[in-house]
């Protein structure tokens, strides 16, 4: 009875700060933090509360990572005509500070930051929880509360970066330049690594553990061109034994997986994922998302990943290719929505001694995927610029509707502007969204705007 109390305060708190999302006000039936944090079993219940947030409405959810992302670029085409939802300015790249999807994607990150830090806060004012479980319940808060700002920052650029609890602190807090976010994240992600261990607090792996915070690291060490740190990383992850690579390729997608680093569990058992739902036609036309007549087109022939991931829809003298990675719409027994896996951790470690120069063993992590996939390996002679044009492909073909990859691996290498060819209204400003209008108006201190909008 008692965790049930503690997730129903934790909401509370979420949904008074809904409305002015650095503006938090106090609620008046408010129990202090250690009452709150009195066990370790409420203390994982406000954890489970966190990452039960993260699955329904977060920059990795399934329905807003891998969709808003993947039709900002050119993964994904937008067929909905719901005319304030947002989703086709998104989609055309004419997007407002009023747009209604990017307002909820940013409230919803940042009131699942407040969350972390009062979870943060309450740990560490307990009395009663050991200094062990203490390091760990922090070192899960700070991990989820540095995912967010990364997310954020990729996004908006400069943003408030909320440290605490101290809702009159934050309704004033001004936007810190995206050099200080990374360098902030970098430390938040280091202390993390050394809080958390490498084991699982759930053999389902819907918790996150060390090698979590590591993948973490190693892309924001990516993003300062510190190349050697983020190959350490890496390695770290890929010759763990704990994770194998799956050869399957029709099991990537399983919940069972020793490829996988971490998911997201369905709000309940036998959901479906939010992939599906969002995916999903058939006999029809679409009327929510497809992907695009340019990612279908990457795909050769004899790809395993377009035969098994993507499925045709035709009707009439029109076919469309709806993403199919997961596969259960009732009675789900065998799929979470996975947030990181092996893979991701390969093709980034291909690609980090690719920009070492070390090109023969860059070649076997980037292989993997493509052999799986029943393509011929890559091989010697191969300059540095082509191997890394390979790189960026295989992950498009990779992890397509996956966690905005798409727009994080164009943003990381330089080459957004490549959008131009394929997205008729991209600028240069778009590389960013613009702040919401509504935020903007309830703390001035956010001015100015992003350029462009």
């Amino acid at each position: 009875m008692k965790t049930y109390k503690i997730i129903y305060i934790l909401s509370l708190l979420l949904f008074v700060s809904c409305e002015k999302l650095l503006e938090v006000d106090v609620p008046e039936n408010q129990i202090p933090n250690e009452a709150v944090f009195e066990t370790v079993q409420t203390a994982n219940a406000a954890l489970s509360e966190l990452y039960a947030g993260l699955w329904n409405s977060s920059p990795i959810a399934g329905d807003q990572s891998g969709t808003l992302l993947g039709s900002y670029t050119d993964d994904l085409t937008f067929y909905g005509t719901n005319s304030n939802s947002g989703l086709a300015e998104i989609n055309l790249n004419q997007q407002t500070e009023s747009n209604t999807t990017i307002s909820t994607y940013w409230a919803s990150a940042y009131r699942l930051i407040y969350l972390s830090n009062a979870i943060m806060e309450g740990t560490e004012k307990s009395v009663s929880i050991s200094s062990a479980d203490k390091e760990r319940i922090i070192g899960e808060a700070l991990l989820a509360r540095s995912i967010l700002f990364f997310y954020l920052q990729q996004l908006f650029g400069d943003i408030p970066i909320p440290t605490s609890t101290d809702y009159q602190l934050n309704q004033s807090l001004s936007r810190t330049p995206s050099a200080t976010v990374l360098a902030q994240l970098k430390d938040d992600l280091a202390m993390s690594v050394t809080m958390l261990p490498d084991t699982y607090r759930s053999s389902e792996r819907v918790i996150p553990n060390r090698k979590v915070a590591q993948l973490m690291l190693a892309k924001i060490y990516m993003l300062q061109s510190q190349w050697s740190q983020a190959e350490n990383l890496l390695k770290l992850i890929v010759q763990n034994p704990m994770y194998q690579f799956e050869n399957d390729i029709t099991k990537v997608f399983l919940k069972s997986g020793n490829h996988i680093i971490w998911q997201l569990k369905p709000k309940n058992s036998g959901d479906p994922t939010k992939e599906v739902n969002i995916y999903y036609f058939i006999n029809a036309a679409p009327s929510n998302y497809a992907l695009s007549q340019n990612l279908t087109n990457v795909f050769t022939v004899n790809d395993k990943r377009k035969a098994q991931w993507t499925t045709a829809v035709t009707v009439g003298t029109n076919t469309w290719y709806r993403a199919d990675k997961y596969k259960n719409r009732t009675n789900n027994a065998n799929e979470y929505s996975i947030v990181f896996r092996l893979e991701e951790a390969y093709l980034l470690l291909a690609e980090v001694l690719t920009q070492q120069d070390k090109i023969v063993e860059a070649l076997s992590y980037i292989n993997a995927t493509r052999q799986r996939a029943q393509l011929t390996a890559l091989t010697m002679p191969i300059s540095k610029q082509s191997l890394l044009n390979e790189i960026l492909l295989e992950n498009r073909k990779e992890f397509f509707t996956e966690m905005g990859h798409r727009f994080l691996d164009l943003k990381r290498l330089g080459r957004l502007n490549d959008l131009l060819i394929t997205k008729p209204n991209w600028q240069n400003f778009h590389m960013l969204w613009p702040l919401p209008q509504k935020e903007l108006l309830l703390n001035q201190n956010l001015n100015p705007q992003n350029s462009g909008y």
